[in-house]
């Protein structure tokens, strides 16, 4: 009598992708913002995989034949991102959890960005723009670049030739720790030219001055105009990086536009970084 040898059969396991939304897979493969490409998908005018889709929560993975027109777009592996500006209210802290108990930004933030990682910071009694982003990447370039950064200050006092001249030429002051948190390990820095700035009322119990500059060291303008005994009772971020808040209402994000994008990844490929 024969005996029966079962056949064993190994499970070869397929490879897993993660599927996007068709909106996002357009904006980061070709010059397309979100919102034109959920007007292209509703227009009729994408197909996935030789079918026409006009459903915006559609979903597709980088193996999938993805064409606006008949042109073919193509996954730029290592490209896919989202950068999103929030209008950040005072009285919320840039950090994950707080200690304390204070409000943080994503409180604020929509639940889809709690993931997101922040451009650099904004003091809790500070307001306005901050980039928020889901790469690395991309979070590192842009905060450790020299890009333009623009301020509108307000201080309780005037603003003298002093204060002029060390905005025109730069600065190091060995003790800056007024305008600091209270224990903060950095005691001296120097500050560079301003960019530019704008005087826009000057008297001797308020201020207000418009600022660039291209650093974002610790608390560096409230140190700045400490030194000259002003306190910094306002500051707000209007622009980063040729990015503006423009009518972005406090407390309130958005994407990049096809513009922004497209500038964001020139600037990444002349630092010589791929996104």
């Amino acid at each position: 009598m024969k005996k029966e040898t079962k056949k064993t059969t190994t499970k070869v396991e397929e490879p897993k992708f993660e599927l996007i939304r068709l909106n996002k897979f357009l904006s980061h493969n070709s010059n397309y913002s979100r919102r034109e490409a959920d007007k292209l998908i509703e227009e009729g005018k994408i197909r996935v995989n030789n079918k026409v889709v006009t459903d915006l929560a559609t979903k597709v993975k980088s193996t999938d034949k993805v064409e606006i027109g008949k042109k073919l777009i193509k996954e730029e592996k290592n490209k896919l991102y989202t950068v999103i500006v929030y209008n950040k209210p005072k009285g919320e802290i840039v950090s994950k959890k707080d200690p304390q108990g204070r409000k943080t930004i994503y409180d604020g933030l929509e639940h889809k960005y709690k993931h997101f990682l922040s451009v650099g910071r904004l003091d809790y009694s500070s307001e306005g723009l901050l980039l928020l982003s889901d790469s690395v990447d991309i979070v590192n370039a842009l905060m450790h670049s020299d890009l333009e950064r623009v301020y509108k200050i307000k201080l309780n006092g005037l603003i003298t030739p002093a204060v002029e001249q060390a905005m025109q030429s730069g600065i190091t002051i060995e003790d800056a720790t007024s305008g600091a948190y209270k224990g903060t390990k950095i005691k001296s820095m120097s500050f560079a030219p301003f960019l530019a700035y704008d005087i826009q009322t000057n008297g001797t119990k308020h201020s207000k001055i418009k600022v660039v500059i291209n650093e974002g060291k610790n608390r560096e303008l409230r140190r700045f105009f400490a030194h000259f005994n002003l306190d910094v009772l306002d500051l707000k971020r209007l622009e980063y990086g040729g990015i503006s808040l423009n009518n972005l209402p406090t407390g309130k994000s958005r994407y990049l536009t096809k513009e922004e994008y497209k500038n964001l990844r020139i600037f990444m490929n002349e630092d010589d970084r791929s996104i």
